[in-house]
């Protein structure tokens, strides 16, 4: 079984990742989406550190909701999906954060732009892409249903041969 990261910002365009990832990968999935912060230099930011539930408060119910209704839509592909912070700014931060989680390959959408959800969110690209992980760049514009493909290829084939 694979471990997905998929970094995010909680927008809802964002879960369009997860029809691109399941159209793309026939395996068996753990998915963490995850969201990176920088430490404060607050001595007071830094005690609380531990307090950090509210945290979760940027996570809408429309984003848990969707999330439940595509583990419920490929039970076969999705095991199970998770929400995660990253607290740091540094690639061996990171790289532990990888190694904690056994992350396989880190998956973003083609063409998705980051959005800070606070002023200590920090832009994934810059940790992702010097961690040594595998990143897989996924299109959402370009994922189609097989079987719409072939009736609509059939009925093209058959417009042209009324045609002729």
């Amino acid at each position: 079984m694979r471990t997905v990261l998929i970094p995010t910002d909680f927008n809802l365009n964002s879960l369009a990742i997860l029809e691109a990832l399941v159209k793309q990968k026939a395996e068996k999935m753990n998915i963490i989406f995850v969201h990176a912060f920088k430490l404060s230099d607050s001595i007071t930011d830094m005690l609380m550190l531990s307090r950090r539930s509210r945290d979760y408060e940027n996570v809408s119910d429309d984003f848990y909701n969707t999330i439940n209704q595509f583990k419920s839509k490929y039970p076969a592909q999705i095991n199970c999906i998770g929400i995660e912070y990253f607290y740091g700014s540094t690639v061996a931060a990171f790289k532990n954060f990888l190694e904690a989680f056994d992350v396989d390959y880190i998956a973003y959408l083609k063409n998705y732009n980051f959005k800070p959800i606070n002023k200590y969110s920090i832009d994934p690209k810059f940790l992702t892409e010097r961690s040594g992980c595998e990143v897989l760049y996924l299109n959402a514009l370009t994922v189609h249903n097989s079987e719409n493909l072939i009736e609509t290829k059939i009925q093209e084939v058959q417009l042209q041969e009324s045609n002729a």
